[in-house]
């Protein structure tokens, strides 16, 4: 049958429905059109709209006899668009409901060509590239790279589709000369199958194996990754039920230094002489003085200048962990940061007690052996003291709080020493230490909270009066926020009490301060909605920056980030960001990146190793979605009817398995624990228990006045927002919800009834 203009095409069973209705001329006035349906792969969604080869000027005039089915097809049209923007705005995370949607404002780059090849230079050579991956053909290379991080093999020339013959072959491999790679068959062995087994001390994860299994975007189930996740790691412990072969999903190995013979054998990379990679651009409509434009393909940023200079440090010694003297390498730090704002909680609370009880500190031990070949990993909780808005906060005794928090104080505990580390945040120290920006970012102090381009001004007005709040958005335009008195409770807010109450700006600071400890010294940033669930010993081992996927779209979510110290990635992005507001909003770094072609070198990992339930609270995959099933994050915290015997019955071992971390997406007002809504760590912390309940009897009598106080005609919506309050245990529901058995699983473990996830008990050394 033939296609008419603008006409979606038609299957054969398709075509033969329409020729049915063709047959019917009174029906003629519609068409089906056949539109595939987001995330369900073998349907399509039949929708009937006007068709215009009925339109002609005989029939005009039957127009009005004919209304009906006109009416219709308008209508059914009116139903369909509806509905997309229903499922639009159903399918956002409550992360992003209340941030602006990534903009297309033009380009971001500053940086020239040589620049680019600069930055890639610097990290190949520095071993952050263990990837076998192309380098962009728009970065121009005209040199093979020798890459110390992944193994020998010959690289492959391939010429630019993209530039002119002059320009002749872009080189888009590095060269291997690294250590050979053994993959490991990790698993528990009878008898010992109750546990898995640790990590590895060294080993690494072969991030091509992973995104070969994960990838979202070559429609890859996030299910079947968690599998492969689980068996590659060992993690199947006594529960292996595949028997064919499964050596195509291994992907952890530990790298075999060379001997000398090796390195003999491995030639040196064929070098190009140095030429030009752009194509000649002819100026005076070809007549002579022909020039070569080195940047060529590059858009720059509307308004600015490009950067004459990209000033960065000495290319770091690639050394494999069997190489180094002591098992931790002071290149690669292992530290995991977190940054906090406001009364310690029940979140990063409970972001602690999974780290003790997944991470490799040796806290079974009674002493760390001085000759462990293990790099002992560290948590530096970073806490802001006072409100975001403000650059210098007061400098109270942190530690005194923190010993009258009874969320904190057992972290102070001296079994923690040298794992735990409470760090003060201080805006204007942390962005002085940035050698980047350090002279510069004053200068942006007034519109220093940038998101997306949507900027919150802070002003100070006259002592008098408090202080401004307005909000500009990327076209210039400025609103106030509010009232004074919301202003001012707005600059003021430390933490996010409720859905209502929203600490925006102390969001905003975290989306840098990511950035700024990671460039400073090194190791992975973590939000504090973020749960352990799996060793990270391979993670650490794979030397390359990462982020991950921002569910169904091609963007960064920084929520896990790690970047090296004084990288050239992270001086490129701290220039960057400074000549675009220092604006680290997570979908404008991946702008950041998509111009400069340098996406390849922060890696954009599948949403499945630390966000498994996103994608099925976007409506996607849920024809098979992992375990447990989500449609929406609260599942988490409130879980359905229809799944609640699930929390019980499977526990810890049943909670997105193979996955490294869990991501909850805020809810901060939200308790994990109702019930028992204390740290419940048994005698030793007796006295900060009995804190937590006072506390607790405080809370509930200031709610309950205020809720005498507030008139029903309010129309408060907030009201449902408060935190629960349960100031005596013995209130547990008939089943007890995901978020509720995940606390209780890491505090037994602290009172010592049970072994970490890898069968190894607590040792206080009393």
């Amino acid at each position: 049958m033939s296609k008419e203009a603008g006409h979606l095409p038609l299957s054969a069973s398709d075509a033969k429905f329409d020729r049915s209705h063709k047959s019917h001329p009174s029906i003629q006035w519609t068409r089906p059109y056949f539109v595939p349906i987001p995330g369900v792969h073998n349907r399509r969604l039949r929708i009937y709209l006007p068709n215009l080869a009925s339109f002609n000027p005989l029939r005009i005039s039957k127009l009005r006899r004919k209304r009906g089915p006109l009416f219709i097809s308008f209508a059914c049209l009116a139903v369909f668009l509806t509905v997309l923007l229903v499922t639009k705005s159903l399918g956002r995370s409550d992360w992003n409901s209340d941030w602006p949607d990534s903009t297309e404002d033009g380009p971001t780059l500053v940086f020239h060509r040589k620049h680019l090849q600069q930055i890639w230079k610097w990290e190949i050579e520095s071993g952050h590239y263990p990837s076998r991956a192309s380098v962009p053909l728009e970065i121009g290379l005209t040199e093979t790279l020798v890459n110390p991080a992944l193994p020998h093999k010959p690289p492959a020339l391939k010429p630019s589709r993209y530039l002119s013959p002059d320009s002749d072959n872009i080189v888009v491999d590095t060269h291997g000369v690294g250590p050979k790679r053994v993959y490991l068959d990790l698993q528990s062995h009878p008898p010992n199958v109750a546990y898995p087994p640790r990590p590895v001390p060294g080993s690494v994860a072969d991030m091509d194996e992973i995104m070969k299994h994960c990838d979202f975007s070559a429609n890859k189930y996030v299910r079947d990754c968690l599998e492969v996740l689980r068996i590659g790691g060992g993690l199947d412990n006594g529960q292996r039920y595949r028997r064919e072969d499964m050596d195509d999903w291994k992907y952890i190995y530990l790298e075999q230094p060379l001997n000398a013979t090796e390195r003999a054998a491995i030639h040196d990379p064929p070098r190009k002489p140095s030429q030009p990679s752009m194509r000649r651009i002819t100026k005076q409509g070809g007549k002579k003085g022909a020039v070569v434009d080195p940047d060529e393909g590059l858009t720059k940023k509307i308004g600015s200048e490009w950067e004459e200079q990209l000033v960065l440090s000495p290319t770091l010694d690639y050394r494999p962990t069997a190489t180094l003297e002591k098992p931790c390498d002071p290149e690669n730090p292992k530290v995991f940061h977190m940054f906090w704002t406001g009364p310690f909680t029940d979140k990063p609370y409970l972001a602690l007690m999974s780290f003790l009880y997944t991470q490799n500190t040796g806290l079974h031990l009674k002493e760390w052996p001085s000759d462990s070949k293990v790099c002992r990993p560290q948590f530096w909780l970073w806490i802001n003291p006072g409100p975001a808005a403000n650059a210098h906060n007061p400098t109270a005794d942190m530690f005194e709080q923190l010993k009258q928090s009874p969320w904190a104080a057992p972290f102070l505990h001296p079994r923690f020493k040298g794992i735990i580390q409470f760090k003060r945040w201080n805006t204007t120290e942390q962005l002085d230490g940035i050698p980047e920006i350090k002279h510069e970012w004053r200068a942006l102090q007034e519109s220093l909270f940038n998101s997306g381009g949507h900027i919150i001004s802070v002003k100070k007005k006259e002592p008098a009066t408090t202080a401004n709040v307005t909000s500009t958005a990327a076209d210039g335009s400025t609103t106030a926020t509010g009232s004074s008195e919301e202003d001012d409770e707005i600059l003021n807010r430390t933490g996010s009490k409720s859905a209502s109450s929203y600490d925006r700006l102390s969001v905003i600071l975290s989306d840098m301060a990511r950035f700024v400890l990671c460039h400073r010294f090194g190791g992975v940033y973590l939000d504090a909605d973020t749960i352990f669930l799996r060793d990270w010993e391979e993670l650490w081992g794979w030397k390359g920056a990462f982020a991950y996927r921002w569910s169904r779209l091609p963007n960064y979510n920084t929520a896990v980030l790690r970047m090296h110290r004084n990288s050239a990635l992270g001086s490129f992005l701290f220039r960057t960001a400074l000549k675009n507001g220092l604006d680290f909003h997570p979908m404008t770094v991946t702008r950041y990146t998509q111009d400069a072609h340098l996406q390849g070198l922060l890696l954009r990992l599948p949403d499945a190793l630390f966000d498994s339930a996103w994608l099925n609270t976007e409506e996607y995959q849920r024809d098979r979605p992992p375990q447990p099933y989500f449609t929406k994050f609260q599942d988490f915290f409130d879980t359905p009817d229809q799944t609640s015997g699930s929390p019980q019955a499977l526990g810890f071992r049943g909670f997105f398995r193979g996955a490294y971390s869990y991501h909850f997406h805020n809810f901060w007002w939200k308790p994990f624990d109702p019930a028992r809504n204390f740290p419940d760590l048994g005698p030793r912390f007796a006295k900060t228990e009995q804190i937590a309940h006072e506390n607790l009897r405080k809370a509930k009598a200031a709610a309950l006045a205020g809720a005498a106080g507030a008139t029903t005609s309010s129309g408060d919506s907030s009201a449902n927002d408060e935190p629960e309050f349960a100031t005596t245990p013995g209130n547990d529901k008939r089943d007890l919800d995901w978020s509720t058995v995940m606390k209780r699983t890491f505090e037994a473990y602290i009172r010592g009834e049970t072994p970490n996830m890898y069968g190894e008990w607590l040792d206080w050394v009393e």
